[in-house]
């Protein structure tokens, strides 16, 4: 049976507050000193486990985004792999004397293009690519990725679309990207009955992967709202509309900054489509994603659209 318990606190004629505690007939005073060093015990304890706790709980989610992160590192080998073997540089074939290797690489080329221009008639055909005044887009590496130029080509020339293009700029240990509008008004010529076209572009410089990017003296950097439809590349994709980049994170930040800039009360939400290969795209498998990884709301392939 419990017994009564009776608290009282008080001040002493020395103005020490003390604590008084009986149990039954047993009264035992406290004094302020022996209270407070009795609550940094208690403190303290406390503290200790709150903090075992999240020392586990960041043990565990350390332990889960390395996982991640490993599984990633080898399916982006696999896929590179995958795609170099279909799709082989064409600098191997200006050393070559085998007629077989050129051959096989100028067949190479015309699969891209091929599998280029279908993944692009879709996007064409889309309700959300025809509503859309800006487009964010990519300029494609010089080979071993869908190819854009054909694509940019109709946007700019026949449907009238301003476009935002990214530049990583000169330190790409920042791992960080801005999506610059495009001048195209006196720079784009098109001859439709040849393959001259010039096109805004073509003097740019490049960078370390051989891709054009806007010079620094463009300024028209893309802030939240801007864009209507983002066209994202990525090494991979997915049935579930995950997305698997090369690694650094340069559109995860990039989206991350728009999205964060967006409030309800926008009109417009950047919508997100990833574009592929068919090489690229995996049909069983899953690309693992972390938190900070964004999920595409659409995905096109050659021959899919998700």
């Amino acid at each position: 049976m419990l017994q009564h318990v009776k608290t009282i606190f008080f001040i002493s004629s020395f103005c020490r507050p003390s604590l008084q505690i009986t149990i039954g007939s047993t009264t035992t005073a406290f004094s302020r000193l022996e209270i407070n060093h009795f609550q940094n015990r208690l403190y303290t304890n406390r503290n200790k486990n709150n903090n075992d706790m999240m020392s586990d709980s960041t043990k565990n989610n350390a332990t889960t985004a390395n996982i991640i992160r490993q599984q990633k590192q080898l399916l982006r080998k696999q896929i590179r792999s995958r795609v170099r073997s279909v799709y082989p540089s064409p600098s191997s074939s200006s050393t070559s004397d085998n007629n077989n290797d050129i051959e096989k690489i100028n067949a190479s080329k015309l699969k891209l293009t091929t599998q280029s221009n279908q993944v692009f008639h879709q996007l064409f055909q889309l309700s959300q690519y025809q509503s859309a005044s800006t487009i964010g887009f990519f300029l494609s590496m010089p080979h071993g990725e869908i190819q854009t130029r054909d694509a940019i080509q109709r946007m700019v020339g026949q449907d009238g679309k301003t476009l935002y293009v990214p530049r990583v700029g000169l330190d790409f240990e920042l791992c960080d990207m801005d999506l610059v509008r495009c001048d195209i008004s006196s720079t784009t010529t098109f001859d439709a009955s040849s393959s001259s076209s010039r096109l805004f572009y073509d003097n740019w410089p490049t960078n370390k992967w051989g891709i054009p990017e806007p010079p620094s003296s463009n300024t028209n950097i893309a802030t939240p709202g801007d864009i209507d439809l983002l066209i994202v590349p990525g090494l991979a994709f997915d049935c579930n509309l995950h997305r698997l980049g090369q690694g650094k994170g340069y559109y995860d930040r990039f989206i991350a900054k728009m999205k964060n800039g967006e409030t309800d009360a926008d009109k417009k939400k950047l919508l997100l489509v990833g574009v592929c290969l068919d090489e690229q795209f995996l049909e069983e498998e899953s690309i693992p994603v972390s938190d900070h990884d964004f999920i595409m709301d659409m995905v096109l392939t050659p021959s899919k659209k998700l």
